[in-house]
């Protein structure tokens, strides 16, 4: 795919393009199904990456999508200004959406992600949930919904049963807050 046109009909081409006026090359050209991400690793991290490694890949331009990758290279030299070095992550399947010079962050994992993994999960802070009951707004009050949790992760507990994706819960849960409480939703500073 060509992804840069720099001359023109008219323009003088030469190698290594030294004389005034002159261009070096008449097109920039890609081949869009070798893609990888180009991903400075800090030194300090490096001993973490090896190569064959899996990888969890987001596109700034896609930010709610996860591709799965892994490592193909590790350039061996260090960038001294940026104490980096750059590491190169193969997506395991191109998709056409890709385009060279997209900003990529790369997750590293210990092992490649099993299905069960990769499924998306409900979560709700840990602070919204009390003794198997979270509290909705609806209609300016509170509403209890019991729900059933699952695992843990950080400040977050996910949700199997009781809430769907959308619902607005009260957080933190205030001790005295009961089903029909009159609530004021307020937005984060």
């Amino acid at each position: 795919m060509v992804v840069a046109k720099n001359a023109n009909v008219g323009d003088v081409i030469t190698p290594f393009s030294n004389a005034a006026e002159s261009k070096g090359a008449v097109l920039t050209l890609a081949d869009l199904s070798t893609l990888e991400a180009e991903v400075d690793v800090s030194e300090s991290n490096i001993s973490k990456v090896s190569v064959g490694q899996a990888c969890e890949i987001q596109l700034d331009a896609f930010p709610d999508e996860r591709f799965t990758g892994q490592v193909v290279s590790i350039v061996p030299t260090v960038d001294r200004a940026k104490a980096t070095i750059m590491v190169k992550v193969r997506f395991d399947e191109i998709n056409a959406r890709f385009l060279p010079d997209m900003s990529t962050k790369v997750s590293f994992l210990s092992r490649p992600a099993s299905e069960e993994e990769k499924k998306p999960r409900l979560m709700a802070p840990k602070t919204a949930i009390r003794q198997g009951v979270a509290f909705t707004i609806e209609n300016d009050k509170a509403k209890a919904v019991s729900v059933k949790t699952g695992k843990q992760a950080g400040g977050l507990v996910e949700i199997l049963e009781g809430l769907q994706v959308g619902d607005t819960v009260i957080n933190p849960v205030d001790e005295h807050l009961k089903d029909g409480s009159p609530v004021e939703k307020q937005t984060r500073r």
